[in-house]
């Protein structure tokens, strides 16, 4: 008798378990909503010290993000919910702090008040109706596909972002389709808005493009088209081609190369960025970037006044690295190199500590601590 309420309770038991796995299980696929974000913090000295406490040199434009030397900042705070299903993705991805201002800058003005503005806070909104496995329609404001970066900190290797990614757009309002051309290419084209703004500032939409495909087994290579007329009582065309690539050379060490070439008004302007990275252990890792870029037509807003047609350029040098401390909190500690071209006499491109701009170069040290979920 023991051995059969033994036997009984023994099945039951494992009849209670199976059948809690399968409810987990099934809770797992049936539920899809994700939530997730990050937050960083820097703090970076810079070694010309200038007066001011400022990166950004006569243009105001020599740095994206990270402006302010020789005091801790708070970088970008990100909450992000995203739901997915067989048929539709959608998202809604909302940023606080100094970062996210600066990157939704074309977002200021409120229609109610004039001073603020909810629209800061979102840094993307978009719903995606996948009405196949070869074609997607997306809607909303999606962030660009021009670059090789992007405005969140733990996905970029380097903290501290390039002049192509500052002098290029962030997001885009608008209509975009992906149609799969093959297993390893897809190409997408869509209207928008204009450049960084959720409302046009004319009655002309503009246009994007991207093709990509993966020539081997761990290369990406992404050809991107943007064409915008930005004129509000006259034409200013705007247009960017852009190339990204990234070749997983081994599991430890990977090439990256961005380069891109803009014009507006007839004027001109462009780059490169080259990237390394190296894997020395699962919790430390490597990584330089090297950038020229050229804006010697003065179209965009890395200038000298000093120099013809307000024009410069700049060759740059990060070094990075990325330190994991846990599975959800990284260390980049990082140093950068900025070399402009030579302005006039007593306007060179940085300040000093006397509050003279007598440089054409400035070198910043520190690091960013992310936490991300």
């Amino acid at each position: 008798m023991r051995k059969l309420i033994f036997t009984v309770l023994s099945l039951f038991s494992i009849a209670t378990t199976q059948a809690q796995e399968s409810t987990t299980t099934t809770e797992e696929k049936a539920n899809p909503l994700t939530f997730s974000g990050y937050i960083d913090t820097y703090f970076f000295g810079n070694l010309n010290n200038p007066k001011s406490r400022s990166n950004l040199g006569v243009s105001g434009f020599e740095r994206i993000f990270d402006q302010k030397p020789g005091q801790f900042q708070l970088g970008l705070a990100q909450t992000k919910l995203s739901y997915s299903t067989d048929k539709v993705d959608a998202v809604i991805d909302l940023v606080f702090g100094n970062h996210a201002d600066l990157g939704n800058y074309g977002n200021i003005i409120s229609p109610v008040s004039g001073a603020t503005s909810t629209a800061l806070a979102i840094k993307q909104a978009y719903i995606t109706w996948k009405a196949s496995d070869k074609f997607s329609i997306t809607a909303g404001q999606f962030g660009t596909h021009i670059g090789y970066e992007v405005i969140d900190a733990p996905v970029n290797f380097n903290y501290s972002l390039s002049n192509l990614f500052g002098n290029g757009p962030f997001y885009h309002t608008g209509l975009k389709a992906t149609v799969a051309t093959s297993a390893k290419s897809s190409l997408t084209f869509g209207v928008v808005n204009g450049i960084d703004t959720k409302d046009d500032n004319n009655d002309k939409l503009g246009f994007m493009g991207q093709f990509y495909v993966s020539p081997a087994e761990g290369w990406n290579l992404y050809v991107n088209w943007l064409g915008s007329d930005e004129g509000v009582d006259e034409k200013s065309f705007y247009s960017i081609f852009d190339l990204t690539t990234s070749y997983q050379i081994t599991d430890k060490f990977l090439l990256g190369l961005n380069a891109a070439y803009g014009s507006q008004d007839k004027k001109t302007w462009g780059g490169a960025a080259l990237y390394a990275q190296l894997a020395f252990t699962d919790k430390f890792a490597l990584g330089g970037r090297y950038e020229y870029f050229d804006n010697t037509s003065g179209v965009r807003g890395l200038i000298n006044p000093s120099r013809p047609n307000g024009g410069t350029t700049t060759n740059s040098f990060t070094l990075t690295g990325n330190v994991t401390i846990s599975d959800n909190l990284l260390f980049k500690p990082e140093f950068r190199f900025d070399s402009f071209a030579k302005g006039a006499a007593g306007m060179e491109q940085f300040e000093d500590s006397k509050g003279e701009f007598t440089k054409s170069s400035q070198s910043t040290i520190g690091g960013a601590l992310i936490f991300k979920f």
